[in-house]
């Protein structure tokens, strides 16, 4: 299974955490996102997203682009592992983009592929194998 495993887009900053929502950069990232996998080709089957405000954002915005269908995990939320990425995949499809959160999406990222964890900006993607 191809895994796009997406940093949420730009937040703004405030408590509480869980309903911090996107900037206006963010929700344009979202967007563009969405828009780049379009220009590359990438079909997506399901778009899987932490319950926080900024992440689930981030994935309508690309769903917004791409047709996929956005869905809540509440796995994905912070703390997620990789086995917790890999049950939330399970059963979607043969592409899948996950969205998440820092610093979550670098060890999950390492743990994937055996290698140091990966930068993740926000709106930041690796393309992972699982």
């Amino acid at each position: 299974m191809r895994v796009f495993l997406v940093r949420h887009a730009e937040a703004n900053p405030g408590e509480p955490d869980d309903l911090r929502r996107l900037t206006s950069h963010g929700r344009w990232q979202a967007k563009d996102l969405g828009k780049r996998f379009a220009r590359k080709g990438i079909a997506v089957d399901a778009i899987v997203s932490s319950p926080l405000a900024r992440a689930r954002e981030t994935a309508e915005g690309m769903a917004a682009v791409l047709g996929a269908p956005a869905q809540i995990d509440e796995r994905l939320a912070p703390g997620a592992t990789a086995n917790d990425l890999r049950a939330a995949v399970a059963d979607r499809g043969e592409t899948v983009v996950v969205v998440g959160h820092q610093p979550d999406c670098g060890k999950i990222a390492a743990a994937l592929t055996g290698g140091p964890e990966p930068r993740f900006p926000t709106a930041g993607v690796h393309e992972l194998d699982v």
